[in-house]
């Protein structure tokens, strides 16, 4: 299948310096908006869930993936001396892949700076280049809103210089969405009862974020593709075969997606969102495996994907009881599954590092 048909709206420095993020774990004042969220569900306060058993790969309603030395905001110094990115002299624009961003905008503004798709003034300035975002813009750090917004408005002004940005969905926008539409209403999780509220809180909700929430983010996210192949590339953000279970074709599974956002079933969505919050298929044995079904009924001879962090694919984690172990070193993308799978989430919400490369990388 050729490149994505649907035009959406619109690194870190050497030493940092950490400021407060605010983490306000009360239920979120939700305000009135007209379009299709008008109904949304206005929770009152919702006890975390039981602990209970998962089946193995995804956690919903726990926290997922305790993230290490979280919540804070990195103030991130970049190189002026940066320029456009290169471009080709005919053809298509150099290809460029963003991993999970998670509310850091600071990063990615320096990031993007950084492989000059944007000027100090933070405007496309990269001509034809081609931007994918592999999804998760927010939740655990402190402008999730303003990362969304960043990517509307950056795919208004790429398209007009000739390039493209566009964006791919996440889990993270699976579960603001349901937060936002379902609240607290309870849904079958599989292992008892859950909610959208309860698991958006548990795993990085930000109420500054959905207090900011308007209809257009939502109305945004909710047209997101989860699947395209780009020159070769097999472009998806999590990194699980559930896709299959969703169409034979890139165009049948992100069909099947919208359809469920758009029927707007609070079980249809959970279960949605569970799937997409799978990981780890591609890491262990018969991982080259797992990567080889999605190439082979999608297309494509490599996947590229974010959602499980760079450090816990490679089992450097730190660790979780408050020592200060200086954060994981990631120095770019990891290439693992016989050469078959590019992981791009560098961990930034664990003090990592927020990744975008140009395709194909640099060897």
């Amino acid at each position: 299948m050729v490149e994505g048909s649907m035009t959406q709206g619109a690194g870190q420095g050497p030493e940092v310096e950490r400021t407060a993020t605010l983490r306000d774990f009360r239920v979120p004042a939700y305000v009135h908006e007209t379009g299709p969220y008008a109904d949304s569900t206005r929770p009152g306060d919702t006890a975390p869930p039981a602990e209970e058993t998962y089946p193995e790969g995804y956690t919903p309603t726990r926290r997922d993936l305790p993230v290490i030395n979280r919540g804070d905001t990195l103030q991130v110094s970049v190189d002026p001396a940066a320029g456009p990115a290169a471009q080709p002299d005919n053809g298509p624009g150099p290809l460029y892949v963003v991993g999970d961003v998670h509310g850091y905008l600071d990063q990615l503004l320096a990031a993007l700076q950084e492989q000059g798709l944007i000027d100090s003034e933070g405007q496309w300035c990269a001509g034809t280049a081609r931007l994918w975002f592999l999804g998760d813009f927010t939740d655990r750090g402190p402008d999730g809103i303003g990362v969304i917004d960043l990517v509307m408005r950056l795919s208004a002004e790429a398209a007009a210089a000739g390039g493209y940005c566009k964006a791919l969905m996440g889990n993270h926008e699976l579960l603001l969405l349901g937060a936002k539409r379902f609240g607290d209403t309870p849904v079958n999780s599989g292992a008892g009862t859950a909610t959208f509220q309860a698991a958006w809180l548990l795993n990085g909700g930000q109420k500054t974020d959905m207090d900011r929430l308007q209809d257009h983010h939502l109305q945004w996210m909710a047209r997101l593709d989860a699947v395209e192949e780009v020159d070769g590339y097999l472009l998806v953000h999590s990194d699980t075969t559930a896709y299959l279970d969703y169409g034979d074709s890139i165009e049948a599974v992100n069909d099947t997606v919208r359809e469920t956002l758009t029927r707007n079933d609070a079980d249809e969505c959970w279960d949605l969102f569970r799937k997409f919050t799978k990981r780890f298929s591609f890491r262990d044995e018969g991982g080259a495996d797992a990567v080889r079904s999605l190439l082979d009924t999608y297309g494509g001879t490599r996947i590229v994907h974010g959602h499980s962090p760079i450090p816990y694919l490679l089992g450097e984690v730190g660790s979780e009881d408050g020592e200060d172990t200086g954060g994981p070193v990631i120095e770019g993308p990891h290439v693992y599954a016989e050469g078959l799978a590019i992981a791009m989430d560098g961990g930034v919400t664990m003090a990592g590092k927020l990744l975008v490369r140009q395709l194909p990388l640099d060897t």
